[in-house]
């Protein structure tokens, strides 16, 4: 026979079942229910249980779909797999290593400067023509970046499969902070037309900046310059992110393994999961039943 009690405990408890082999059979199917509300109801609309076993369960086990983490418990099984989360890690880091290295394209920055001064109509330079300039950086970095300007540079290059929309993305300006030198950086995946393209964008921009606004000297603080080692791909970045990505999914899983567990293996768990005390624990070593297979064995052969 079986009662509402053993079929919930078949859930948690990691054991042989010593029964008839029609109540056997019940047990090893109601081991296998869930025993959230939703599938308790689901179970007495079927007619697979009684209301009478449901809500004893409900009564008895009212917190039975928390669940308590312990987080020491959750440390000893990280330490515990440390190998297989370095290893997943080294995995993953010489993957990243390899597609950064052998996959993608390495791109070059050159950058060059103009210092901009608007003067008055004297030869000297006063102070208000210093706070002039500084103010009007951003008026000027969307001059470079204008459309006049790129087109002119695709158009003196001969970059006949680049437009407008296809440089913009390769020009980027900044002002360093408290200053009226404004840097023009181009990305390519060929330095020498990353150097091209920058004095090209300056020696255009600085025409086009004299006409709009009427500046009489755009200075080249700084050439172009010829990138010899390739701004991106960081090797050494995607290398960190590859293994810290893999270490952290491998422990991910791993705490997501030990969390949906719910098989009892010590007198401790029996307690948590339970609620019960523990009067006795009968060992059963892997010798004993390797033992008893080989005496059922030989009775067999007897036979």
């Amino acid at each position: 026979h079986w009662h509402w009690d053993h079929s919930f405990g078949a859930k948690f408890w990691n054991a042989e079942i010593i029964a008839g082999k029609k109540t056997n059979e019940e047990l090893k199917k109601v081991s296998k229910w869930k025993w959230d509300g939703f599938s308790m109801e689901k179970r007495i609309e079927t007619g697979e249980d009684i209301v009478f076993c449901t809500e004893m369960i409900k009564r008895e086990y009212p917190d039975r779909n928390e669940i308590e983490i312990d987080l020491r418990e959750v440390f000893l099984i990280l330490l515990g797999k440390a190998w297989l989360i370095l290893l997943v890690g080294f995995l993953t880091a010489a993957l990243a290593f390899g597609f950064s290295q052998f996959v993608l394209q390495p791109v070059y920055e050159s950058t060059t400067q103009i210092y901009i001064l608007n003067k008055q109509d004297s030869d000297t330079v006063t102070y208000s023509d210093v706070q002039l300039g500084s103010q009007l950086t951003k008026d000027y970095a969307e001059l470079i970046q204008s459309r006049f300007v790129l087109e002119s540079v695709i158009e003196e290059l001969g970059l006949v499969d680049m437009d407008y929309d296809d440089m913009l993305k390769k020009v980027t300006v900044s002002t360093p902070t408290d200053t009226r030198i404004l840097a023009i950086t181009v990305e390519d995946t060929n330095p020498m037309l990353a150097m091209e393209t920058a004095n090209s964008i300056r020696e255009a921009a600085a025409v086009h900046i004299k006409n709009v606004m009427d500046i009489q000297a755009v200075n080249v603080a700084e050439e172009a310059n010829l990138p010899e080692e390739p701004a991106s791909p960081s090797i050494v970045k995607w290398t960190a992110i590859g293994f810290l990505i893999g270490a952290f999914f491998s422990a991910l899983i791993v705490v997501i393994r030990f969390l949906l567990d719910d098989t009892i293996r010590s007198e401790d768990d029996v307690e948590s999961y339970l609620g019960l005390s523990t009067l006795a624990a009968v060992p059963v070593s892997s010798e004993l039943r390797v033992a008893r297979s080989s005496r059922s064995g030989k009775r067999r052969h007897s036979a």
